[in-house]
């Protein structure tokens, strides 16, 4: 439980430093990869690295789990549901984006690698050593509901926003498959809708797992992707003179 503690301060420490710097300084890879972070790796390399830790840190301890948390109903349904999510971004999503040659910093990767190690650890020792065994009850509960029901939520909203940018970016779209303005979806009120996916699909989690490691876990990636987004609505705004204007950045009508 010491170990645990700890890990768990320094996960929020981390994701609370990050949300401050991300103020003044936006993470430079993807459209703004600059110069000054050191040494860089191509970066569908970079994704599939820095990803893996989550899916495989969280099959592990479900693998060396007591077998009633395990195979209960509930141990099988959290599994599915961060699998589902994880999977598909370090091994899917990876090799569908459009970048070319694109690099990423190797900082930025192992930093990643260092939360997902750190995030795999808190949820999946949470859920099948030290939190309370759910029991079966539990998919009945309002608030596993709910939160399995803003997961599904959130998870469409950003694969759907994710296949809008993917088919933006691809060779035979108009521009060469360049940047340009994406439309469709939730594109039509903000301009990040996969980010506000994310952060309502860990919201959702951090909800059916009543858990501090998930409402950690929920708080972290809205500490991260807020500023992104609102780097990337800036970024827009400055790159495309006839951008929609009524857009926000990445929570409709707000901001």
């Amino acid at each position: 439980m010491t170990l645990y503690g700890i890990v768990f301060w320094g996960f929020v420490a981390f994701a609370a430093s990050a949300f401050v710097s991300l103020q003044f300084v936006s993470a430079p890879y993807g459209r703004h990869l600059r110069e000054g972070w050191g040494p860089k790796i191509d970066a569908t390399l970079g994704w599939v690295v820095m990803e893996a830790p989550s899916p495989l840190i969280f099959l592990g301890f479900w693998l060396v789990a007591e077998p009633e948390r395990r195979f209960s109903a509930t141990g099988l349904v959290f599994l599915v549901l961060w699998q589902g999510h994880y999977l598909y971004r370090a091994f899917v999503f990876p090799f569908r984006r459009r970048g070319g040659k694109q690099k990423m910093p190797l900082s930025i990767a192992l930093m990643s690698i260092l939360f997902n190690l750190a995030n795999g650890y808190l949820n999946a020792r949470w859920i099948y050593t030290l939190g309370p065994e759910r029991p079966v009850a539990w998919l009945a509960d309002p608030r596993f509901l709910a939160g399995v029901a803003l997961f599904a939520a959130g998870y469409a909203i950003n694969h759907q926003s994710d296949g809008i940018l993917f088919r933006l970016r691809s060779p035979g779209a108009p521009g060469g498959g360049g940047y340009g303005i994406p439309h469709g979806g939730l594109f039509r009120f903000v301009s990040c809708p996969n980010y506000l996916g994310e952060i309502v699909e860990w919201t959702g989690w951090a909800l059916c797992t009543f858990s501090p490691a998930g409402l950690a876990f929920a708080l972290a990636s809205a500490a991260n992707l807020v500023p992104r987004a609102r780097a990337h609505h800036r970024w827009y705004r400055e790159t495309f003179a006839d951008y929609p204007p009524e857009r926000k950045a990445i929570v409709p009508l707000i901001f």
